[in-house]
């Protein structure tokens, strides 16, 4: 159901629209992968904390529900030529925390990479710090490169780390779930902090990890971090199924984004969850202008300071590092030019999402590499603030999301024009909030706080 239905005191049937969630995704100076090169991109330097201080304030201002923060494991000789280096997510959110008051904050951390004590202690501890913000993007760790940085000379398959990241969740979730919510008494007069009776072991051994708990950071304000995945492979989509309350999701097109919208919901709905409790948001990269001719002016500048040597090296990496050095930039490209997704160990969604486009369109490489240029394989669009809140309503409408990703190519530029002429346009058609309700990113996207559970030992 797209709308909800209320009544008055008179009887009377009032339909209300369906809201958008809009969600900020923070990257270099912006999308494209150009963006640091253009003139009306941020000044500050990618390890300058008044860089993520400024975008994320500017989100709050325009009432976002959240921003979010990838993470890169390694660095590769790319760097050269584009900007891939920026700091880590985790501590920067601890500082955005503080020069925010009610905007979300997701961060990236890898359960291939990361114990799960150290990962549940540290987004507890964000989540306090925060009131009761904090979401967790949660990834199974891929490239080759990642791996030799924690002293493993193995790639970990694709099944592989989806089996481990299973075991992650049960332990992360045993851990936020140790403390009671009333364990800490902090009581003066009797002497007593915590009721000990209501701070419990977990005492798991599985295939992966030996923990025995309990977590050391009482239970956090919304119970644990909200729970985002990008994965949208078949095993991506079971794994977000059972998991997730936020989907990030690369489309290229309506129809597949419906497909894609449906299927999540309906797996949802067979793990016998609320669909209700997992929004679809599909990462839109709009380039923005006051006219149409001002919009693609700015896209054919961010294109011009490409170079296409960088895209074809990042789409080398996207098929786990295939060489693609022979095929030419202008001859036209076909699906047998790239590995079968079904056998990349790599990112295997967002490599059906390239062969889709060579299936469909049979791009010269040319033109595939300024197709990704701009967003990796999300969904583009060149327009007017208008057009471009035309195209959100389209989407809430018809099945395809329940708010968006949004991925400007250009930061703070098109973040800028977005929250000052988009949003209010939203907010007239009554699609967007004029005001914050809640305090938690939980309130924002309307999820319920999760109950305490026992888990059972492995």
């Amino acid at each position: 159901m797209y709308y909800y239905l209320l009544y008055h005191q008179n009887r009377k049937k009032i339909f209300l629209k369906k809201q958008a969630h809009i969600n900020l995704f923070i990257a270099s100076r912006g999308h494209h992968e150009a963006s640091w090169r253009h003139p009306d991109s941020s000044p500050y330097a990618l390890t300058d904390i008044e860089y993520y201080k400024g975008v994320t304030q500017k989100a709050e201002q325009g009432l976002f529900d959240s921003i979010f923060l990838a993470d890169h494991l390694s660095v590769r000789g790319e760097v050269r030529r584009t900007a891939r280096t920026w700091l880590e997510p985790i501590t920067v959110l601890a500082s955005l925390a503080v020069s925010t008051s009610r905007i979300g904050l997701i961060a990236t951390a890898s359960t291939t990479y990361t114990e799960p004590f150290n990962l549940a202690r540290q987004f507890a501890s964000l989540d306090h710090i925060s009131n009761g913000r904090i979401g967790w993007n949660i990834v199974t760790s891929w490239l080759a490169d990642a791996a030799l940085n924690y002293g493993d000379t193995r790639q970990v398959s694709h099944s592989d780390r989806y089996e481990r990241a299973e075991e992650f969740m049960t332990v992360v979730n045993g851990l936020w779930d140790s403390w009671a919510d009333d364990a800490v008494i902090d009581d003066r007069n009797s002497g007593i902090y915590a009721d000990y009776e209501n701070i419990n072991p977990i005492d798991h051994h599985g295939e992966f990890y030996d923990v025995r708990g309990p977590l050391n950071v009482p239970r956090s304000p919304q119970g644990r971090p909200v729970f985002v995945q990008a994965g949208s492979s078949e095993t991506g989509r079971r794994f977000a199924s059972r998991h997730a309350e936020a989907v990030f999701t690369a489309q290229m097109e309506k129809k597949t984004a419906q497909d894609f919208y449906k299927n999540i919901k309906s797996l949802v709905q067979s793990e016998g969850r609320d669909i209700n409790q997992t929004l679809i948001l599909p990462g839109l990269s709009p380039v923005i202008g006051s006219t149409e001719s001002e919009a693609k002016k700015i896209a054919r500048e961010l294109d011009d300071l490409s170079d296409p040597e960088v895209g074809r090296e990042r789409l080398s990496h996207r098929f786990g590092g295939v060489d693609l050095s022979h095929l030419s930039m202008d001859d036209p490209l076909s699906p047998e030019d790239f590995p079968d997704p079904e056998t990349v160990q790599a990112a295997r969604s967002r490599t059906e999402v390239i062969v889709g486009i060579v299936k469909r369109e049979k791009p010269t490489l040319r033109q595939l590499l300024s197709k990704l240029a701009t967003a990796r394989g999300h969904f583009l669009f060149t327009g007017t603030p208008e057009q471009v809140a035309d195209l959100i309503q389209d989407w809430l409408n018809d099945g395809v999301s329940d708010g968006i990703n949004l991925m400007p190519p250009l930061l703070p530029h098109v973040l800028d024009i977005f929250v000052d002429e988009v949003v209010p346009i939203l907010q007239k058609r009554g699609l967007f909030r004029t005001s914050y309700e809640g305090t938690t990113l939980r309130s924002h996207y309307g999820l319920v706080r999760p109950n305490k559970k026992k888990i059972t030992n492995v």
